[in-house]
């Protein structure tokens, strides 16, 4: 047996206790153990003569203990008080309510400390931050230590304690063996798995952990890069269950008609799009495409058009949202488009049920997670639009697609995503991107207002209602307050309604529209909305997707901190939608210079892949979604945000998938992808 398959029973000196807590946090084996990375690093590293060491230093000192005692303090604390000597010196020691130590720290034994060096009472001394009495090798000091994450009762020391005796093992091993081809390695500049494990937890230099943390980094990325491709491969096998065609003279007449009677041009980008979804409907395996798209760029119709292709061929197109409000939105825009076609369409949600069980009356069926209810049955679904797909579970698009058997599938979303990011995200499926908004569409002008100026901002947009007739979004990320959120001022929704409709705005129309509110209650307060019922409608973030008012001109975001970058532009986009100038103010009572300089560039510039690039290396990944990935990839080692460990990755896979399509050439590295090893902890980026 390997010794990476050792049970952690085995482990010496640990109590069933500690094996109950390993196992709490998925640790059976010494493999488990040995996947538990550390979060973060001390440099203990420095081994400082004890007359040499300075204020503010973080030092190791040896030396052995001449003086040991337990004192009172009149408080009732117990200090634990040592007197270390080396060769140059001495020095006192004190560490607080252990009483323990002092049958440790017996005169005589010698001892290794790190620490801080402060100066107490006039003297220096050494906050202990690690102690271990000197042995073969040193465990907690005198070299740089790990941090692990503290859980169910398990210490660093302890953590610390398990991984150095699987360590100590695994150095006359070559344990767990080597997965890549050594021209791999060379290529790359990589260290060998063996040498990354053992370094990555008891580093010999901040070189080597860095070469550490960049081979089990590239090791990572590298099973995600092979499994999306050999997806990619296993979806270019599947068989659509209907086949298209779209080279009948009648159909590109109607087609062309169609294009014809849209109330705008189509841009180049929705063109390109529509050209590369047509190429992807005369193929025989179902088409798997992500559109990504601004607000605004125009995906509906791309979508619409590739369902009017999916009509003529006489097939079915479901449409599902992740909201009724949204559902409703491409609903209606169905309507308007296909107004002077034969194609009837649906919409299945919460509240609105066109459909009971038998759904042939309908071409198009526009809905929600409703769309999945066992007991609806679809007669020839030939094409599924999945609109901002990252909002439902892998599960949910499943059991959608099965209504289908093997329909073509178009995913699309309107959060900016680094096209880099996207490609590691959604690497199985092929990537369309519109960059360009339609023509006459004016740029939303963005202002970050200081708080001595909100009430001149109120004043404005007051008169810009009562002269313009335009409407105003207000959004507050939360929905009621709380006493910790009350502490850092965030206006919440309920609050601020009352505040506005009877201090700041009494003369005007207000509304509120939160997620509590019930479907049929929020679509009521849409509409009114819509018909200019209201002027100013007071919201929680439910406006980020699915709400078209082309007279809403103004948007104020209340704690415009709170979101990041892609959903601050989200949100923007719910405004600009007509031909007229719109005005998007964010407001912020934080005024740390990274808050307003990461507002301020979102003030400065419209172009979404720029936001998303920004946030992506100021804030990490998961504020690309507003979410910490929203359960997408749980990455250990490696970071979405290192752009260059991605390419390299990617490089590497397609140079092993192009030697051996099937794997099978690289037969360790085949089995950590069917096992998804290594299975490793979330962590943070290691830091020094």
């Amino acid at each position: 047996m390997m010794i990476l398959d050792t049970p952690i029973e085995s482990l010496p000196a640990t109590s069933p206790l500690t094996i109950k807590r390993l196992k709490l946090i998925g640790i059976e084996t010494y493999c488990d153990l040995l996947n538990y990375f550390p979060y973060r690093y001390e440099d203990y590293s420095i081994i400082s003569p004890i007359m040499s060491i300075q204020e503010g230093e973080t030092v190791t000192i040896r030396g052995t203990v001449i003086k040991s005692t337990n004192e009172y303090t009149k408080r009732g604390y117990k200090l634990q008080k040592i007197t270390l000597q080396d060769k140059t010196g001495s020095l006192q020691i004190t560490w607080i309510n252990q009483p323990y130590l002092a049958h440790i720290f017996k005169t005589g034994v010698t001892l290794s400390v790190s620490g801080l060096v402060t100066r107490f009472a006039g003297k220096l001394t050494l906050q202990p931050n690690g102690w271990e009495i000197i042995k073969d090798e040193s465990m907690h000091t005198g070299r740089i230590i790990p941090v692990y994450s503290e859980i169910h009762g398990l210490s660093t020391k302890t953590l610390r304690e398990k991984v150095f005796h699987v360590i100590s093992h695994l150095k006359n091993t070559q344990e767990p063996p080597e997965s890549l081809p050594t021209e791999v390695l060379i290529y790359n500049n990589l260290i060998s798995f063996h040498e990354a494990y053992i370094e990555v937890h008891y580093p010999s230099s901040k070189e080597r952990l860095k070469q550490a943390r960049l081979r089990l980094g590239f090791n990572e990325m590298l099973i995600l890069q092979l499994s999306l491709l050999l997806k990619k491969h296993e979806q270019k096998q599947k068989k659509v269950m209907y086949q298209f065609s779209l080279d009948d003279i009648e159909k590109k007449q109607k087609i062309k008609n169609f294009i014809e009677r849209l109330p705008f041009k189509l841009t180049n980008g929705q063109k390109e799009a529509i050209y590369d979804i047509e190429q992807d409907l005369k193929k025989q395996n179902p088409m798997n495409r992500f559109l990504q798209g601004d607000v605004g760029s125009g995906k509906t119709v791309v979508a619409a058009l590739a369902a009017y292709i999916t009509y003529l061929n006489g097939y079915q197109t479901l449409i599902m949202a992740p909201t009724e409000i949204l559902a409703d939105q491409h609903y209606q825009t169905m309507l308007r488009l296909f107004k002077e076609t034969s194609v009837k369409i649906a919409i299945q949600t919460g509240s609105k049920k066109n459909l009971k069980k038998d759904s042939s009356n309908f071409d198009i069926i526009v809905g929600t997670q409703a769309l999945l209810t066992k007991s609806l049955i679809f007669n020839k679904v030939g094409f599924i639009v999945i609109d901002e797909q990252h909002r439902f579970g892998v599960a949910q698009r499943a059991l959608l697609k099965e209504k289908g058997g093997e329909p073509h599938l178009l995913t699309m979303t309107a959060t900016p995503i680094p096209r880099t990011l996207a490609l590691t995200l959604y690497g199985e499926i092929d990537l369309t991107v519109i960059s360009e908004m339609p023509q006459g569409r004016l740029p939303v002008k963005t202002y970050l207002v200081p708080s001595k100026k909100r009430q001149k901002a109120y004043e404005w947009i007051k008169n810009k209602i009562l002269t313009d007739r335009c409407q105003t979004f207000i959004v507050c990320p939360l929905i009621e307050e709380s006493k910790e959120e009350t502490k850092i001022s965030v206006k919440a929704a309920k609050k601020e309604y009352e505040r506005l409709q009877k201090n700041v705005f009494p003369t005007l129309r207000v509304a509120l529209l939160h997620g509590k509110l019930k479907s049929k209650e929020k679509t009521e307060i849409m509409q009114e909305f819509t018909r200019k019922k209201y002027d100013i409608l007071v919201s929680t973030s439910v406006v980020e997707v699915g709400i078209d008012i082309p007279d809403a001109t103004i948007m104020i975001i209340e704690g415009a901190e709170k979101y990041g970058l892609a959903q601050l532009h989200q949100l923007r986009g719910r405004i600009g939608r007509g031909n007229r100038q719109s005005y998007c103010y964010l407001f912020s009572d934080n005024q740390e210079p990274a808050v307003l300089h990461r507002l301020n560039f979102f003030s400065s510039t419209t172009n979404g892949a720029e936001l998303s690039e920004y946030d992506l290396h100021h804030r990490g990944p998961g504020n690309i979604f507003g979410t910490n990935q929203h359960g997408y990839l749980k990455l250990k080692i490696a970071s979405l945000s290192d752009i260059s460990l991605i390419k390299q990755s990617k490089n590497a896979a397609d140079y092993l998938i192009k030697k051996s399509p099937d794997l099978k050439l690289f037969p360790k590295l085949l089995s950590s992808l069917n096992s998804n090893q290594p299975q490793t902890h979330l962590g943070k980026s290691s830091t020094i």
